[in-house]
């Protein structure tokens, strides 16, 4: 029965890692992992992820039962506070509908479900090129096929092409879907500046378009939790409608526990109740109820305010690691006067960088010098340590000198 059944390409990320531990390299660095590293290359746990889990071993209150469908709500709350802001109208008055959800792949696939089951089979989605590869399958799935891409990045500057974005969504026909990522763009770590996001919502606003933010680093782009939410605060603020997802993978290290939550923004209190009632709909026959213990440690650190304050100050010390090896990388590339502009490594931010490499001197990267990273040009700064940055800023210098350029990223 199953022997027609071709076999399935490799995901690009998790396929290269694959390659990267079959190779028996000594001096092989692997830039392709999305979890963060030490500056000795081995992943980190919290330290208020252990005090967490220490204090969730104790109260006989805790226990293996079924969460609701919805999730925990202690964590569900916290987590909208935390994007939205105890402060904001959004939050004082009621409008925002959150269920926890299986990390921010999960999320974004309920929020997909949603807008499929309550918008027209053809309603677009834009989505920014370049983007998470698997943007576009979560939403093929949920049955919005209609895809559409708007201009995000500009090779000639290595930076943001504004111009092209705003162009491609003022023309998106009303009621079209906006994927945004709301911080630490994936993959080129560049994003628009807050006068540039408060034009791109005002014409989300204008055109009655929706948004749906994709929140996967807030805290770990800039170590500032305000600063990284920015966006979607200032869309609550201009009263649209919009879907945020979240993920605590990365600024928890709950890589494993798979932690996040969809909030869907309302227009009143009144509509929070049905919105939610939906939501459940969908996730009942998805995976029922999601798991508890990740969303444990999440509620306790949010919650305790010493814990909160520990968790901040890790968070500075992750996000600033990974600022200073964008400052070694770009100190070595300047060093060996590597020909091009090198500027763009600092401004971007956030876990990954856009290099500017081509593919072929990405193969090249890959095949001769064994830095191990995606064909696009994007490397994981969290991947790289003191001990790796002048590997990695040689290999750079010999493939821009000797690999032709052919293609452009």
């Amino acid at each position: 029965m199953w022997d027609a059944i071709p076999l399935g390409p490799d995901d690009p990320i998790l396929g290269m890692n694959t390659a990267y531990n079959k190779d028996t390299s000594k001096d092989k660095i692997n830039l392709g992992v999305g979890a963060y590293r030490t500056e000795e290359g081995v992943p980190y746990v919290m330290n208020v992820v252990k005090k967490a889990e220490e204090r969730l071993l104790h109260p006989k209150s805790v226990n293996k039962e079924y969460l609701s469908i919805g999730g925990l709500e202690e964590f569900n709350r916290q987590s909208a506070a935390l994007l939205f802001g105890e402060d904001r109208p959004a939050l004082k008055e009621g409008r925002i509908a959150t269920v926890q959800a299986i990390s921010g792949t999960g999320a974004l696939r309920v929020g997909a479900a949603f807008l499929a089951t309550f918008r027209p089979a053809d309603t677009a989605v834009y989505i920014s090129d370049p983007t998470w590869s698997n943007h576009y399958k979560i939403f093929e799935h949920a049955g919005l096929k209609n895809q559409k891409k708007y201009r995000y990045f500009d090779p000639k500057t290595n930076g943001l092409d504004f111009k092209g974005m705003t162009d491609d969504i003022s023309s998106a026909p009303a009621g079209s879907v906006i994927l945004l990522h709301t911080c630490a763009h994936n993959p080129t770590g560049v994003d628009p500046s807050i006068d540039q996001w408060k034009q791109v919502i005002q014409i989300i606003k204008d055109k009655k378009l929706i948004a749906f933010f994709d929140t996967a680093y807030q805290g770990f782009a800039t170590g500032d939790l305000v600063q990284d939410s920015m966006a979607v605060r200032l869309a609550s603020d201009a009263n649209i409608e919009l879907l945020a997802s979240q993920s605590f993978s990365k600024n928890f290290g709950l890589y494993s526990e798979r932690v996040g939550a969809l909030n869907v923004l309302c227009s009143s209190k009144a509509v929070v109740t049905p919105v939610l009632s939906q939501l459940n709909l969908i996730i009942r026959p998805m995976y029922s109820n999601p798991p508890a213990h990740g969303a444990r440690i999440v509620a306790t650190v949010l919650g305790d305010p010493e814990l909160y304050k520990e968790w901040l100050e890790e968070l500075k010390v992750m996000s600033g690691r990974i600022v200073a090896m964008r400052r070694e990388l770009h100190a070595a590339l300047k060093k060996k006067s590597t020909p091009g502009t090198w500027e763009h490594i600092l401004n971007q931010i956030g876990m990954f960088s856009y290099t500017g490499l081509t593919p072929e001197q990405c193969e090249k990267m890959i095949g001769t010098h064994k830095v191990y990273m995606l064909k696009n040009g994007r490397i994981s700064m969290v991947g790289l340590t003191s001990k790796t940055v002048d590997k990695l800023a040689s290999a750079i210098d010999d493939v821009v000198r000797n690999v032709p350029t052919k293609s452009k990223v």
